[in-house]
């Protein structure tokens, strides 16, 4: 843990070869980051990006393109979850998550197969499933969870979202008698940057909205109180100079939870961020902000709707983009 007393975990939202082999392991002993996650995006920019990649690429040419992107995209889950063991191993989470084909999102028996050979195909037992969170993701996410897989429900952005998670992760707890440790990754700029600009043009301080919507989530997920299960806030690097690097870690310390960054702003943040306790926030101060959004005449739930379509489309984008390039 980043900061033990409190619980709360740093992870980096990133996975590439070389920086496995090097930086990766820098931050692990230096007591920084005690986990790691990957999406669709990060594996397409490393994979069509980084050198590290061209001998094994060439290596499996006769393969199909989804094949290649697997036989790499496991490599690296791999190394990142042997580096990782030794923290998992005395309980100090030591995770690496990989994401279900997001072609899947709307598929649960796609989804639950999916997740149940690629768990099996990797072979480690600290690697989450990351599953979206959608109504065929719940079923699975209930279904993997019981099949004592630990699972990072991805894509949240709704309270409804969450506590859909957190009850899938709950009844396949109960189902089959297991305990695993689960994550919900809120996701948090993807909000503000969709609406400061209009927020700032009337009046309405930026740079909340997503910081409040991930509180008030926050909140319910620790009052459900589903067992192993924590609050992870993920879209926490800041694009652009209008905030500090390690704003979205900063605002969101919270204890019993995860906040997985870019490696940039984890650094920000070690070297110049608050390191103090900002959640729980009243719920009075979140409603009252929310209150004036919804009074400017916003539809705030439609933002939230806009941006899971959004970010399930770019995932899929990503992954299709990989398999055209690897074709």
């Amino acid at each position: 843990m980043y900061l033990k007393e409190e619980k709360f975990a740093l992870w980096a939202d990133f996975i590439e070869r070389d920086y496995l082999d090097n930086e990766f392991k820098t931050l692990i002993e230096n007591g920084i980051i005690n986990g790691a996650t990957s999406n669709p995006a990060i594996f397409k920019n490393a994979i069509l990006t980084s050198p590290a990649y061209k001998r094994q690429l060439q290596e499996l040419s006769g393969l199909d393109a989804k094949a290649k992107y697997e036989a790499v995209a496991f490599f690296d889950i791999q190394k990142a979850a042997d580096i990782l063991r030794p923290l998992f191993d005395v309980g100090n989470d030591g995770y690496v998550s990989i994401e279900v084909d997001p072609m899947l999102c709307d598929d649960a028996e796609g989804t639950i197969e999916e997740g149940r050979r690629l768990h099996k195909t990797i072979d480690r037992p600290n690697v989450m499933i990351k599953v979206p969170a959608t109504q065929a993701g719940y079923v699975a996410m209930k279904a993997l969870v019981s099949d004592n897989i630990a699972v990072n429900a991805t894509l949240v952005f709704s309270k409804e979202q969450a506590l859909s998670s957190a009850e899938a992760f709950e009844a396949g707890q109960k189902e089959s008698g297991a305990s695993v440790d689960t994550v919900i990754s809120v996701f948090v700029s993807r909000i503000d940057r969709a609406l400061d600009a209009e927020l700032a043009a009337i009046g309405i301080a930026p740079a909340l909205a997503g910081n409040y919507n991930a509180a008030a989530i926050y909140n319910a997920i620790e009052a459900k109180g589903v067992d192993r299960c924590r609050t992870l806030f993920a879209s926490t690097g800041v694009k652009g100079d209008d905030l500090r690097p390690s704003y979205y870690i900063d605002e969101l310390l919270a204890a019993h939870s995860v906040n997985t960054a870019p490696v940039e702003t984890i650094d920000a943040f070690v070297k110049g961020g608050d390191k103090t306790v900002k959640l729980p926030i009243d719920a009075m101060i979140i409603e009252r902000h929310f209150q004036k959004i919804a009074d400017a005449g916003i539809d705030f739930d439609a933002v939230v709707t806009k941006q899971i379509d959004d970010g399930l489309d770019a995932f899929k984008e990503a992954f299709r983009e990989i398999l055209s390039e690897l074709e």
